[in-house]
């Protein structure tokens, strides 16, 4: 079969026939149909995340189970099931308490199965999977309780971006926030995830949503997915355009869907006393970000962090599927360009260059 596989940063990835040992216990394998180019993927690819090379990454992506190993319940072959990078073990203290997405319950690196080994090599050498998944990729074997089920009739591209982007956006909103309809919004970053971001704040029914890029293409999927406003960072001062549409208080939430520095300043400036800010891009390891914990304190604003949109993939996923059938969450418009494994790096150039809301691998 055939993987994209990242041997050093800052090089292109590398197609390539890999061998695969069949699933054991407690794991599945599954025909991968799609998969998502996320930034999270860049960010191992340029070193901003120094994970051990040599490694098939991809991490948001939906299939086909082929096989089961002993032990495994929750999927069967034939199930059409969504990937979710976070394992969910159903013992551990976060699981038991409903944040499956800090699960803690295995041991073992986040690039090699539970039992601590390797599902593929390429001429003897073990290959690693991103998230113990790896889903770029014609086929993967991965711990069974890292797949969702979902209803048959989702197409494929638009089912892999329910393993990273929308549940990310969507849940920064609903599920870590938890936005109250009437309130006012702020996003900065206009990508995958800040759209979802978005059209999070609509279901959730706020009055004024203003999206933040630096490329006006963005902005213009930002208004297609819910925006009210738009603020060119270019070219206008975020924080002061914010508070003049809000009375000069600032906004009740703040979403950062890029993560570093800057933004990470600008959505604690940007909200009211009393405000939330929400970090949701995931940042290069070595940022820091310099809050003025007087300000903090005396303005009571709360800065909150959430991972994978503080969602819990068994429920939630299989909940946005509905919403998109229902004709209530779009998704076909986050869909800019689809690829052939072989033309990965091309689906990288486009997204380091702003080109696409989201592009996507179809097998």
């Amino acid at each position: 079969m055939k993987a994209a596989i990242l041997y050093k940063a800052n090089t292109p990835l590398e197609v390539v026939d890999v061998q695969q040992q069949g699933a054991q216990t407690g794991e599945a394998r599954v025909r991968v149909k799609a998969a998502g180019v996320c930034h999270s993927d860049w960010h191992i690819m340029n070193g901003d995340w120094t994970l051990p090379l040599p490694m098939v990454l991809g991490h948001e992506a939906a299939g086909i189970v082929e096989d089961v190993g002993a032990g495994v319940t929750n999927v069967k072959p034939g199930d059409h099931v969504i990937f979710s990078f976070r394992p969910q073990c159903g013992r551990c203290l976060y699981c038991s308490i409903g944040r499956s997405i800090l699960c803690d319950g295995h041991q073992t690196a986040r690039w090699m199965m539970l039992d601590g080994t390797c599902r593929l090599k390429r001429d003897g050498q073990d290959i690693f999977q991103m998230a113990r998944i790896g889903t770029f990729a014609e086929s993967v074997v991965c711990p069974a309780e890292m797949l969702v089920p979902i209803r048959k009739e989702m197409p494929w591209p638009q089912a892999a971006l329910m393993g990273c982007c929308v549940p990310t956006g969507v849940g920064a909103v609903t599920r870590c926030a938890q936005v109250e309809a009437g309130a006012s919004v702020v996003v900065i970053g206009c990508g995958g995830v800040g759209l979802n971001v978005v059209q999070g704040a609509r279901l959730a029914g706020a009055r004024l949503i203003v999206a933040c890029d630096l490329l006006d293409n963005k902005l213009e999927y930002a208004r297609e997915f819910g925006a009210t406003h738009t603020i060119n960072a270019s070219r206008q001062n975020v924080v002061d355009t914010v508070r003049g549409l809000t009375g000069g208080r600032g906004a009740d939430y703040a979403f950062d869907a890029i993560g570093g520095e800057a933004t990470t300043l600008q959505i604690l400036d940007s909200i009211r006393p009393g405000g939330t800010a929400v970090i949701v891009g995931m940042a290069a390891m070595n940022v820091r970000a310099p809050i003025t914990p007087y300000m903090m304190a005396l303005q009571e604003k709360t800065i909150r962090g959430t991972m994978y949109g503080s969602v819990r993939p068994n429920i939630d996923f299989p909940r946005l599927v509905d919403l998109y059938l229902d004709g209530r969450l779009k998704i076909d418009q986050l869909v800019s360009r689809t690829y052939r494994l072989e033309e990965i790096n091309e689906g990288f150039t486009a997204l380091r260059t702003g080109q696409v809301a989201r592009g996507v691998v179809v097998f």
